[in-house]
């Protein structure tokens, strides 16, 4: 766990607050990664209230490409269903998403760790590519 991640644990235990996502123009990837880490540092120490923020900042929109594929790996670990099918949406939303994603190496550690998800990726491309044709015609 990182200094910054267990620094915002021992704020959050003394205040219920953490500041880090109050901000008013967060920068969402910059909040994505630290919502990461804290998540790791609240599961360590099982501080449910923050692991409930954590999720709940996840899943307000800090999912993007160069994450999708680790937050979707940690959403699998701990068993966060709303949180992996977000992260299954997002992934398989536009083609665009689904080949960057894939080059990340948040996409090899979840493909090695795993690798059942990756089945239900795959079924939900197919999914997603069944509508779009239905769509069109």
């Amino acid at each position: 766990m990182n200094a910054a991640a267990f620094k915002a644990m021992i704020h959050f235990i003394y205040t219920d607050t953490v500041p880090e996502f109050d901000q008013e123009q967060p920068d969402m990837e910059a909040v994505a990664v630290f919502a990461h880490h804290l998540l790791g540092a609240a599961h360590r120490y099982e501080v449910d209230g923050l692991k409930l923020i954590c999720k709940r900042k996840l899943q307000s929109g800090a999912i993007y490409v160069g994450m999708a594929a680790t937050t979707l790996a940690l959403a699998e670990k701990h068993n966060y269903r709303r949180l992996k099918a977000m992260c299954i949406d997002f992934i398989v939303s536009t083609r665009e998403n689904l080949h960057a994603v894939l080059a990340t190496e948040g996409y090899k550690h979840l493909e090695a760790s795993y690798p059942s998800v990756l089945t239900q990726l795959l079924k939900s491309v197919r999914v997603t590519a069944r509508v779009s044709r239905e769509i069109q015609t």
